[in-house]
Formats: structure tokens, sequence, C-alpha cells
């Protein structure tokens, strides 16, 4: 019985999808929910990777296009294209959004000793994202870090940066 909790505590379960023709995967219990893409709000000078918000059950969601974050082309929406749900905490705060990607694949299983470290090459992929790197069946999987992809900061839709300048513009006269 301690064995078996021991194999299971070197085991994580992940969630993997599509961008373009590259398959990346994310920790299961960073994930709320898959979403179908409904209607996405546009917000005006928003950064070019967030895509909009989204209306979740009356809560506004900011949803980031994952292939614009992660340094390839716009996520084209299609029949396959899904919006992931990621619950990210920082400090004392903990926010949602979501994340557009091409196509949801499947949750698997991963023990820890076949996660290797990403290489240091050039890529077009900003690799301080990624854990880690796996191969599943013949296909590399890239495990992104959510907590150092995505900051709180980034992702909350602010209103107060423009108070706060207003305030130091009145200061300054």
């Amino acid at each position: 019985m301690i064995n078996e909790l021991s194999l299971l505590e070197n085991v994580d379960s992940f969630l993997s999808f599509k961008l373009k023709e590259e398959m990346f995967a994310v920790e299961v219990e960073k994930v709320v929910e898959i979403l179908e893409v409904p209607k996405i709000t546009f917000i005006p000078k928003a950064p070019k990777y967030m895509k909009g918000v989204i209306n979740l059950r009356g809560k506004v969601i900011p949803v980031i296009d994952a292939g614009l974050k992660f340094g390839l082309t716009p996520i084209d929406i299609t029949i396959d294209s899904c919006i992931v749900i990621i619950e990210l905490h920082d400090e004392d705060r903990e926010l949602e959004f979501g994340i557009l990607v091409d196509q949801v694949l499947e949750v698997f299983e991963l023990g820890k000793e076949k996660l290797q470290a990403s290489p240091s090459v050039d890529s077009d992929y900003n690799l301080d994202y990624i854990k880690g790197i796996s191969k599943i069946d013949e296909e590399f999987v890239m495990v992104i870090d959510i907590d150092k992809a995505f900051s709180v900061g980034e992702i909350k839709l602010k209103t107060e940066p423009k108070a706060k300048s207003k305030a130091k513009a009145k200061t300054k006269k």
C-alpha cells in the first residue's frame, strides 16, 4: 500500500491540446473547465494576445489567444477550437481566465521522471514558460508552467492605471 502511494505521488495528470501542429499540456489541477468557443467580446487597446472577454455564468472571463501568447500565429477559430478555463493563484488573489486553443486532445498521466527539462535552443516558443518536454507515442508534448506563463497582473482587466495617472498629473501641477 505504501509503495502504491509513493508511485501515485510521482505521477501528475495533464490536459493536452494543440496549438497549430504542436502538442502542449497543462496540469489538470489548474483547469476549471473546457468550453466550446462562445461569442468573444473585443477589448480595445488590450495586449495583442488578449482575444477579449466572455460571459461565463455572469462572470467576465478574459480570453487569451494561446497561439499569440506563445509566439505562434493567432488561433483561427474552427469547430475544434476550445477555451480552457484556468484558475491562477497569486498571493491572496485568484483569477479565472481562458486560453483559446486549436483543439483539446486528452487527459493523460505522466511520471515526473518522464518529464525532461526543456532544451536551451532557439525556438519559436518562449521556453521560460515550458516546465518540461515528454514524448507521448511518437509526438513530443511541451508542458506549460501556467504560473510562469501567466500572471494575475497581465490578465486582470485593469481600470486603475488611468485613475493613478490622472492623480499623478494633478499632483505635478
